[in-house]
């Protein structure tokens, strides 16, 4: 009787901690996520895009529309600002639904502005910061998404991220002995985040020769950098 009062004692103080946390972070930490493709999701903490949090990417295109097609499959709706060379017919090849796409390809130098507005109303918003944000304007921003419940994916370093994703280590294939065409690329994709100590990589075809996402049956080169440290963007 005595160990059930004591285990009682300890889940109360659990759930007691976890509120304390959920308070501070502004969402629940079993908050369903927005989904996330097969290949990528067991990277991911959460297994998804967990709403209300911001995502720092490396500078790969198809990575970030990887990220996007799943959540507009799912009819969640996107805006990339501030990348005009964001193509709509490469993003749909990997699978990102374009009626639910909204691009803001010049937003200028209110581009903060111009991206909190949108994640008023969006899901999904990307970015691409053209300059140093301030960290005045950055908690702002992440009070918004806490709020409207949005995911923020940044290409580029961004403090105080769910986690930071890159790929590395390319190899094409397709081509054969000075012929051939392009089939597919496969890589390393990275994540590194808080809530897991080691980050956690895997070889995937990006794009695979259906033009979408695949896992690869290779493994991790050994050579796989390190990601760089999460930091404020400049």
């Amino acid at each position: 009787m005595r160990s059930i009062v004591r285990n009682q004692a300890a889940a109360e103080d659990v759930q007691r901690l976890r509120a304390q946390l959920e308070r501070v972070q502004g969402r629940r930490m079993d908050a369903p996520v927005l989904p996330a493709d097969p290949a990528l999701a067991g990277l991911l903490p959460g297994r998804g895009l967990r709403p209300g949090s911001a995502y720092s990417l490396g500078p790969s295109l198809t990575l970030l529309s990887a990220l996007l097609a799943p959540p507009s499959q799912a009819g969640s709706w996107c805006g990339v600002v501030g990348m005009p060379e964001f193509g709509a017919e490469a993003a749909e090849r990997v699978g990102v639904d374009l009626d639910k796409l909204v691009l803001i390809p010049e937003p200028g130098t209110r581009w903060l502005a111009v991206t909190s507005a949108v994640a008023e109303v969006l899901p999904v918003v990307a970015v691409r910061p053209p300059s140093r944000a301030r960290d005045a304007d950055i908690s702002r921003l992440a009070a918004r998404l806490r709020e409207r419940g949005a995911v923020l994916l940044v290409q580029g370093t961004w403090p105080q991220t769910e986690a930071m994703i890159d790929v590395s280590d390319p190899v094409w294939s397709g081509v054969g002995d000075g012929y051939g065409y392009l089939a597919a690329r496969e890589l390393t994709v990275t994540v590194s985040s808080r809530r897991t100590p080691v980050p956690r990589r895997a070889r995937v075809q990006l794009p695979a020769s259906s033009g979408q996402v695949a896992a690869a049956s290779t493994p991790v080169p050994r050579s796989a950098p390190m990601p760089l440290p999460i930091r404020a963007a400049g």
